[in-house]
């Protein structure tokens, strides 16, 4: 089944890639909505607080920005269309009980922690490397 779990594990990765990009308006909506506490906390914090500060004010809105775009995704791709098929049937048979398991969620949440992975590399990055550090404004905060 090498091949079909490829193909599966492709369907989740291309999922999350989708929905990503998405991300953008709310973070540039949560530093628009920073204030002077939070941004001296990001400044004088942990190597990762920009990324934690991000994260608390973002998860829940991703959440529901990712879950349709992850669901449609995933649903036009045939080996998660018959896993979720297949899902459907075992539910339907009395006596087995639910599923705790929801596919669609678990990519979600697992797209969500991609984009505060990938944000933590780039905060660590900018904080240890003067190169990263490409606007004025970032090597003026970080600079010091």
């Amino acid at each position: 089944m090498g091949a079909t779990l490829d193909e599966f594990e492709q369907s989740m990765n291309r999922a999350a890639e989708k929905a990503a990009p998405q991300a953008k308006s709310l973070f540039l909506d949560a530093v628009k909505k920073m204030d002077v506490t939070d941004a001296e906390k990001i400044l004088k914090g942990r190597d990762n607080e920009a990324t934690l500060y991000f994260k608390d004010k973002t998860s829940a809105q991703l959440q529901a920005l990712f879950m349709p775009i992850i669901k449609e995704s995933m649903s036009s791709v045939g080996v998660t269309r018959t896993y979720q098929d297949l899902e459907k049937k075992i539910q339907s048979i009395p006596f087995t009980g639910t599923s705790s398991f929801n596919l669609d969620q678990y990519v979600t949440e697992k797209s969500i922690d991609g984009v505060f992975v990938m944000l933590a590399k780039e905060e660590a990055n900018i904080r240890k490397n003067p190169a990263a550090r490409v606007t004025d404004l970032l090597k003026n905060v970080f600079g010091k």
